[in-house]
């Protein structure tokens, strides 16, 4: 019995070692984020439609495009734009790639709007190298899903923009113009009113996360930008109960993503449940936060919501929470 369990022993020993041979020969250590943000957009710059998860309506498309020319830019949409595969998806898994290395090797075009999220980015996050986002650095613009290729991008070293896409763009929405200001070298700076959640404190760090559920799948794979040291997490959700936001939450939390943070970013938890009594999300989430001594900073306008205020996911990010106000500043001022 006893030879049994040295056997055993010696087994999960290896294995282990095996699993971590594995994880620095994929460059999984937690590490500095060092990203550089692609140079910002002048008038008549192409700008790349595609949609990279879900299908949308063509006219969704149209509407966009006829938007960026108003803004001076020039639109171009993507081959495979318009295609239906399995009745959701925008296209095969092949053909999704090829439009997102199409715009990535294409000079010519300066930025790429995804045109809706969905589900379908993790697919393919290890079809295109690291090196091919680097060769050609350009804005890559989206939400939700999108949060998929934010963490590839920063991985990478190239920031990216968390922000309205094709299905939402709005000549006369607030967010819309943020992010034509934003692409043209213009960073915003964000002054929020008290939330009653919130933790005081100050902190700076590398921008990362999104969309919550699309967040917790990438832990450990090539786009896992939570695996930076000295990290600003920002969150949001869409139409999750309370408990699965709190099951994704506490995997974060076993995985050593809160010890790696400085600060959290809470933004919209848009028809989320309340089958908790007595709580929001955010109380929710405060409780867990609390023990880790960082600045909170709850109801940050962006995600599913009305209002989805542009982020730059990768940059350098302060966060000072305060009684009275709050305040979100990049650590970038122009590009």
């Amino acid at each position: 019995m006893k030879k049994i369990v040295i056997v055993l022993a010696l087994i999960f020993l290896l294995a282990g070692t095996a699993a971590a041979q594995v994880r620095r020969h994929l460059g999984l250590r937690p590490r500095h984020l060092h990203t550089s943000s692609p140079s910002s957009l002048k008038p008549g710059d192409r700008v790349a439609l595609l949609s990279p998860a879900y299908y949308i309506d063509s006219a969704k498309v149209d509407s966009a495009a006829m938007l960026l020319r108003l803004w001076g830019f020039e639109p171009v949409v993507a081959p495979n734009v318009g295609k239906v595969y399995h009745g959701k998806y925008a296209g095969t898994v092949e053909e999704r790639v090829s439009d997102l290395r199409w715009a990535l090797n294409d000079t010519s075009i300066k930025a790429i709007i995804c045109n809706r999220g969905g589900y379908g980015t993790l697919h393919y996050i290890d079809q295109i190298s690291p090196r091919e986002w680097r060769k050609h650095p350009k804005w890559l613009v989206g939400y939700s899903d999108i949060t998929t290729l934010h963490g590839l991008l920063t991985r990478a070293g190239i920031m990216s923009i968390h922000g309205p896409m094709a299905s939402s763009l709005d000549a006369a929405d607030s967010s819309s113009i943020a992010l034509r200001d934003l692409l043209m070298g213009s960073v915003p700076q964000y002054h929020l009113p008290p939330h009653p959640d919130n933790i005081k404190g100050r902190a700076t760090g590398t921008l990362v996360g999104g969309n919550l559920c699309t967040l917790v799948p990438l832990l450990g794979t090539g786009a896992d930008a939570t695996l930076g040291r000295d990290i600003i997490l920002f969150l949001e959700e869409v139409g999750e109960s309370m408990h699965n936001i709190d099951r994704q939450f506490r995997i974060l939390e076993m995985n050593g993503v809160l010890d790696r943070c400085k600060g959290v970013i809470l933004g919209e938890f848009t028809d989320c449940g309340n089958e908790f009594t007595g709580q929001s999300v955010e109380s929710m989430l405060r409780q867990r936060i609390a023990s880790y001594g960082i600045p909170l900073l709850c109801g940050f306008p962006a995600g599913h919501g009305s209002v989805n205020s542009p982020l730059v996911m990768g940059s350098p990010v302060t966060i000072d929470v305060g009684d009275e106000a709050s305040t979100v500043r990049f650590g970038i001022t122009a590009f």
